[in-house]
């Protein structure tokens, strides 16, 4: 997510590596000698042309701080995204397209700062619908349709195209169904969907900034049709993306999968984040802790929660449950991320690539059902 309309700085080409910590970048990058771990949610802007590179092996001169491993793995070449500058703090300056006002939408629309009701975000109970009835039919058609508008999305990632764009053309597929775009004002949310490049892992706001030859991006779609939600996401590998970027996606899809193999009635929650866990940290990754998966239904956001990350959480999937389950895979060791001015945008500490993946699973009586593949 983006703090003006303008383009957001960022930084030309980099080969990026785990002894490139936050606190080297701020050395490279930053302008004054105020240390970038002040604040979680603060990170050094570069100036514009100001190049960040780094050795081919470990700084002869410098050391990791002490809570970061001395890793010094090759995250490879790839444009980092940071808040430009001025910085401007939340996202009312950023214009919202219209929606029809003859299409349905869930109540956060038209509420006060677009914040979800008391029923919503926190609703209690199980969360579970009565299958082979109307939710169901209707979960399965909103599924449907956010499928289809994910594949239209990813038809139009190409080197050169806008974000922004790409969101105008969702916004326009979505409503011309007669749907919502679920994310649009909820909590302030100025967008029809997201889009994270590179660095960010999640809740990137469609901007200015062409895609360019090498970027990885993750388009997060959810649309409001018949009363439920549907939600889903990918990775786009735009135009020639190196081994390293390549791996990590390939990665994020297998952690995916691996998590959905493990659902069924009757099976633990928490054994999606254990198979995700031990999947990535075979392969030298971490998994992100500070994003879940979640219920969905006629709300948007609800219990049951799906931690990806290694957990002891209680609670059994039961026929009738209906959740996503969507891991942000991190390059490295670090899985810690912060938050831009937005409120929104959430960048890797490191500026280490991120990549997510979701679909969105109904547990049946025999098994599990992907509404979204």
């Amino acid at each position: 997510m983006f703090l003006s309309r303008s383009v957001p700085h960022r930084l030309p080409r980099i080969s990026v590596q785990n002894s490139c910590s936050r606190r080297c970048i701020a050395s490279t990058l930053a302008s004054s000698s105020t240390s970038s771990r002040q604040r979680r949610n603060s990170f050094p802007t570069p100036s514009p042309g100001r190049r960040l590179s780094t050795p081919t092996g470990p700084p002869a001169a410098s050391h990791p701080p002490d809570d970061e491993p001395a890793e010094f793995d090759d995250f490879g070449s790839y444009s980092v995204i940071l808040p430009p500058e001025p910085f401007v703090f939340g996202t009312t300056h950023i214009t919202q397209r219209p929606v029809p006002y003859h299409i349905p939408r869930p109540p956060y629309a038209d509420a006060e700062g677009g914040s979800p009701p008391a029923t919503g975000l926190f609703r209690l109970g199980d969360s579970r619908i009565a299958l082979g009835g109307e939710a169901e039919r209707c979960l399965r058609k909103a599924g449907s349709l956010a499928k289809q508008t994910l594949e239209y999305a990813v038809s139009l990632a190409q080197v050169g195209v806008t974000t922004d764009a790409i969101d105008a053309a969702v916004h326009r597929f979505i409503i011309e169904r007669g749907a919502y775009p679920s994310p649009l004002r909820y909590n302030g949310y100025p967008k029809a969907c997201c889009t994270s490049v590179n660095n960010i892992v999640v809740h990137g706001i469609p901007d200015d900034r062409p895609l360019e030859d090498g970027d990885i991006v993750n388009i997060d779609i959810t649309v409001f049709l018949d009363g439920y939600h549907g939600d889903t996401s990918k990775m786009i590998l735009v135009g020639d993306v190196d081994a390293p970027g390549r791996a990590l996606v390939s990665t994020t899809t297998d952690a995916l999968e691996a998590g959905i193999a493990v659902c069924g009635p009757g099976q633990l929650f928490r054994a999606i984040g254990n198979v995700i866990h031990t999947l990535t940290a075979e392969r030298g990754y971490s998994v992100s802790s500070d994003f879940t998966g979640h219920g969905i239904g006629d709300v948007f956001h609800r219990a049951p929660w799906i931690l990806h990350h290694r957990n002891d959480e209680p609670g059994r999937m039961q026929p009738g449950h209906c959740f996503t389950i969507e891991p942000a895979i991190i390059q490295g060791a670090n899985p810690r991320s912060w938050i831009f001015p937005d409120g929104w945008t959430a960048s890797t500490e490191n500026c280490a690539r991120s990549a997510q993946q979701e679909h969105m699973v109904l547990i049946t009586e025999s098994g599990v059902d992907v509404l979204t593949r």
